[in-house]
């Protein structure tokens, strides 16, 4: 009885030990092709008993975003079931009629959930980012109120010039004339917008984009809690993760650390916020923490979990987005010449950054169409509440977790036509014939979910796209930027919590003739 029992308690952690064993023994390769699904195969895995799809599931994970945008293209409805161990099962979709059913019609049914709680609350804690309910209400709406003031647009505008002159600039100059090879343009892009979000949240300079380039302990803790979160939301066998957590080793031990790095500096930065606001008679401070501690927004812990969420949201996802946007542009040059047509007519009308940003349409039309085929974040995912049937007939059991696959979606030809996988911003214009000028037309959220869409769409959506337009137009006035990557090399689009290009994009920038012309 004693063999018994102890057989008991040690199964639930030997058995995913074998099975570990068993999936890095059998290689792809030596499966038959009827029973494994390889890398340029697009059906749905097959399943075993206990283990699901993992052989499928390890064979591509190298390219999991991929993999599972293939599936989706092949399958009638856009949308099918990945078997994970233990029973597990995971629901996928590329279908904007399921995704409006997931994100806005059965919204309630659709929270963030247990699963994922766990997973990154202890990087992302309570924040808006991961809380459902009431805690979500009530940090949406005082968000939202503050994303809306005129005074925080003119902060950010301020920040982003700021950073644009007196850091992105003199680096870029600098390479040029030197002739000096940038070997990663998206680590300079991150260092830039890490900079920007960290003074518009915290109102604190973490002086990450300086001549010397240096690695800091705040940035890499941030680095490695988002990588380490990623892994944690996309296991092929979960229950590791969670030894490693209980026994405090391997990854589990190093995300420990970047989140204790990352929390103990936001609760300093605080501590400290608090002290001189209670020294001031008004607030001078335009930064969001300044806000929230000022308003009914103050309990630390609650502000801590809020301004971290947004510190992800803010900085991966627009150094993503231009990284990818500078390389289609390399690839692209009549797109190049209308953006800089744009550029030049814009910044002679306009009176202010922000008016002109706001009406550079072909270049916001570009940035859109960019996004489509390489968005910052991939995909979302929610869990179901309770038992529910998707629109197009499939069945989400309580407790499974659904996905909404933007980057399969930005590829589809059901959704974008025959002509999708071509880099046309014009797919996104109209000409108005009275004056032959450009009318942006928008795309339904849940078509293009890429700032996610319903109750829970993106509020510093209009706060990326101004920090962007601006980026894009103080650095192609002066700089043509020139990857240089072996020819016809491609550079690889790979995800954690958010997307990025893997290895980083080396670039050569180039000064423009003064005398160009973009007519």
């Amino acid at each position: 009885m004693e063999q018994e029992t102890l057989v008991s308690v040690l199964l639930p952690f030997l058995l995913p030990i074998l099975l570990w064993f068993i999936v890095k023994k059998i290689s792809p390769t030596k499966l038959s092709s009827s029973t494994t699904t390889t890398t340029t195969t697009t059906t749905i895995p097959k399943a075993y008993p206990i283990i699901g799809s993992v052989f499928s599931i390890n064979a591509n994970i190298h390219r999991r975003i991929q993999w599972i945008s293939d599936i989706l293209q092949s399958t009638p409805t856009a949308t099918f079931v990945l078997h994970r161990s233990f029973g597990t099962r995971q629901v996928f979709t590329a279908n904007p009629a399921n995704v409006q059913h997931i994100l806005k019609n059965q919204f309630p049914i659709y929270y963030k959930g247990p699963t994922t709680n766990r997973v990154v609350g202890d990087f992302l804690g309570n924040g808006i980012f991961n809380a459902d309910g009431d805690t979500w209400k009530f940090q949406r709406q005082h968000s939202s109120h503050e994303f809306n003031t005129r005074s925080l647009r003119k902060f950010v505008e301020t920040v982003v010039d700021t950073e644009l002159s007196d850091r992105l600039i003199p680096i870029l100059s600098h390479a040029s004339k030197t002739q000096t090879t940038l070997h990663d343009f998206q680590d300079i892009l991150q260092r830039f917008t890490f900079d920007n979000i960290c003074r518009i949240a915290f109102g604190y300079d973490p002086e990450y984009l300086v001549p010397s380039l240096p690695e800091t302990t705040f940035t890499k803790a941030f680095d490695d809690a988002t990588r380490i979160s990623s892994q944690r939301l996309n296991p092929i066998i979960p229950i590791f993760w969670k030894i490693e957590k209980l026994l405090n080793i391997g990854s589990e031990k190093r995300y420990r650390v970047a989140v204790s790095e990352v929390r103990g500096l936001a609760k300093k930065i605080i501590t400290e916020k608090k002290k001189e606001l209670k020294e001031k008679t008004t607030l001078e401070s335009m930064d969001l923490l300044s806000r929230f501690l000022s308003s009914s927004m103050s309990d630390e812990t609650i502000v801590t979990d809020i301004v971290i969420s947004f510190i992800l949201a803010g900085r991966d996802t627009t150094s993503a987005a231009l990284t990818w946007f500078f390389w289609l542009l390399s690839k692209h040059p009549h797109v190049e010449k209308e953006v800089l047509k744009e550029i030049d007519e814009k910044s002679e009308a306009s009176r202010s950054v922000y008016d002109e940003v706001k009406n550079m349409v072909y270049t916001h039309a570009a940035l859109c169409e960019s996004m489509r085929l390489y968005p910052p974040v991939p995909a979302t995912t929610k869990e179901a509440a309770k038992d529910d049937v998707l629109p197009d007939g499939t069945f989400v059991k309580k407790g499974t977790r659904v996905t909404s696959h933007i980057y399969a979606m930005g590829r589809s030809e059901k959704i974008w036509g025959t002509d999708w996988a071509e880099f046309r911003p014009e797919r996104w214009l109209n000409k108005i014939q009275e004056d032959e000028k450009w009318r942006f037309v928008s795309v339904d959220s849940y078509t293009y979910p890429v700032f996610h869409a319903g109750p829970r769409i993106c509020l510093g959506k209009e706060m990326a796209f101004l920090q962007m337009k601006r980026m894009v137009a103080g650095i192609m006035r002066r700089f043509r930027v020139v990857p240089t990557m072996v020819e016809g090399v491609e550079p690889e689009y790979i995800a954690h919590l958010t997307s990025m290009v893997k290895g980083g994009l080396p670039v050569r920038i180039e000064n423009r003739d003064t005398t160009e012309t973009h007519e």
